[in-house]
């Protein structure tokens, strides 16, 4: 049995839980509550950091390390082409959401308005927030052209790139971030991604003092 260590908002978390679903990796979630700098948590992992996966006395940390162990040890289905090509632009749109969007649209929204209240260090900063409400609609806009070329973001079949970007999108969906009406090839995208059967532990998540809004969970939002 493989134990994951997570934070059910985290967006980097939520892309191993994609990966692992989709490859009916059986795993136990602990829910851990890193802020707090549990010296045990912090054996597993010095950096202090979700996700964090125990499997067989084998503790691998950061998302996108894990994800890539289940690539190679689980590798049905693909979820990374065989065409270098086609991995490398895989790999640069996941960066484009672990790294751009994270930085500006995920931890601009997502972390001012819940991860300060759960860690207990304040208000929400509203130029922040602003901020990050203004570039998520650049990146929709791109999700857009990308998708208006292509079935899936980084080419014609669903990928890593797809996890990682709806990991993001449905922690923001979850606080209601998301414009769906921006762009129907999005919508349409998130649509097809979020009735997989590797999305059902994400959509059934309930974090104290936020509640699910009504079409969170809905297939057909």
């Amino acid at each position: 049995m493989h134990r994951l260590y997570h934070a059910p908002l985290s967006p980097f978390c939520r892309k191993v839980r994609l990966v692992m679903a989709e490859k009916k990796v059986e795993v136990e979630l602990v829910e851990e509550k890193y802020w707090l700098k549990d010296p045990d948590f912090l054996r597993r992992n010095p950096a202090g950091k979700v996700p964090v996966l125990r499997s067989d006395g084998l503790t691998i940390a950061e998302s996108q390390a894990i994800c890539e162990y289940f690539e190679e040890t689980v590798p049905t289905p693909a979820l990374m082409p065989s065409d270098p090509a086609a991995r490398a632009e895989v790999r640069r749109l996941i960066g484009w959401f672990d790294d751009t969007f994270h930085n500006e649209v995920t931890s601009k929204l997502l972390y001012e308005r819940v991860n300060k209240k759960l860690t207990g260090e304040g208000y929400p900063d509203s130029k922040n927030v602003k901020a990050g409400a203004t570039r998520i609609k650049y990146h929709l806009d791109y999700m857009a052209w990308l998708l208006d070329q292509r079935r899936w973001l980084a080419g014609d079949v669903m990928t890593m790139a797809d996890f990682a970007a709806a990991a993001h999108l449905s922690a923001l969906d979850y606080i209601s971030d998301v414009d769906w009406n921006r762009s129907s090839n999005v919508k349409d995208w998130y649509a097809k991604i979020k009735s997989r059967p590797a999305f059902r532990t994400l959509l059934a998540d309930q974090v104290p003092g936020f509640p699910q809004p009504a079409h969170y969970a809905d297939l057909d939002f």
